[in-house]
């Protein structure tokens, strides 16, 4: 296993903070790298490292173990959840919105996405709530709703420039992720489709339930197509729902994500936009 470097992107660090970090990775050495990066060279991740996130977080920032001069070219392909991640919104909250069930549904995805429902269960939960719901709700939550992430062309723009394929690989619709992929230029998606009968939803996906092994096993389908080692692979999410996934590639990065998602990930981006990721490399 090669070397690698802790860096830590955002606002200054307290000395205090620094040098506990600093003895809790075992770094060498601390390296600035102007603009608000900084390097802690021959780092390693520990519980002690892990006790002191708070504390990082707390002041309010970033952190990622990376190889030792790692480079966006490096790797070949990068993979993203949709909801929460590329998007700024959870689609079937909008949609359950115009139903007026938006409480319920949202109660049901948070305990999701903290792990307390397995997705496939939390899925059918919310579904049901949305039968009959005009399918017309969907451009409506589309052109009306949905917004990236700030930083996201920035990122992809980056990503294809190092030479990277792109995939969006979601437990939300193909409503939605289809429509990304053309408007952005996405190699791949795969995601869930939504039974529609007479003009509403059904409150059923058609098919099996792209959950969070389905996106694991699709990110490694991905990574055979391509000839890719898993190294090559950078895989961005938030929620519990990423995990396995995230675990399939060699770059993982927890984006705005849950504590559990943060504690399973190589990178946490809390306070950056998406493209800060870049900033993580040599």
């Amino acid at each position: 296993m090669s070397q690698e470097d802790l860096i830590l992107q955002g606002n200054a660090i307290p000395t205090h903070l620094l040098e506990r970090l600093r003895e809790a990775t075992g770094a060498t050495r601390i390296a600035p790298r102007p603009p608000q990066v900084t390097r802690l060279v021959a780092a390693r991740r520990s519980a002690a490292f892990d006790r002191l996130i708070p504390a990082v977080e707390a002041e309010r920032l970033d952190w990622a173990f990376m190889p030792q001069k790692a480079r966006l070219a490096d790797y070949g392909l990068i993979a993203f959840d949709m909801d929460s991640t590329l998007i700024t919104i959870e689609c079937i909250d909008e949609l359950a919105d115009f139903a007026g069930k938006k409480a319920e549904v949202a109660a049901v995805t948070a305990a999701a996405m903290r792990g307390e429902i397995d997705y496939p269960e939390s899925l059918r939960r919310r579904l049901a709530l949305l039968e009959g719901l005009d399918a017309r709700v969907l451009a409506r939550v589309y052109g009306e709703r949905l917004r990236l992430s700030p930083g996201t062309r920035e990122l992809l723009e980056a990503a294809r420039a190092a030479g990277l394929r792109t995939a969006i690989l979601s437990g939300g619709f193909t409503y939605f992720t289809e429509r990304l992929r053309i408007e952005l230029g996405f190699d791949f998606a795969t995601s869930n489709e939504l039974e529609i009968s007479g003009g509403k939803l059904t409150g059923r996906v058609i098919g099996t339930i792209v959950d969070a092994q389905a996106k694991a096993r699709h990110l490694r389908m991905l990574r055979e197509k391509l000839g890719l080692k898993r190294e090559a692979v950078i895989a961005v999410g938030d929620g519990a729902n990423d995990l396995l996934m995230m675990a399939e590639a060699g770059l993982s990065v927890a984006y705005h994500a849950k504590p559990a998602t943060r504690a399973g990930a190589c990178t946490a981006l809390s306070f950056s936009n998406l493209d800060g990721i870049v900033n993580f490399f040599a």
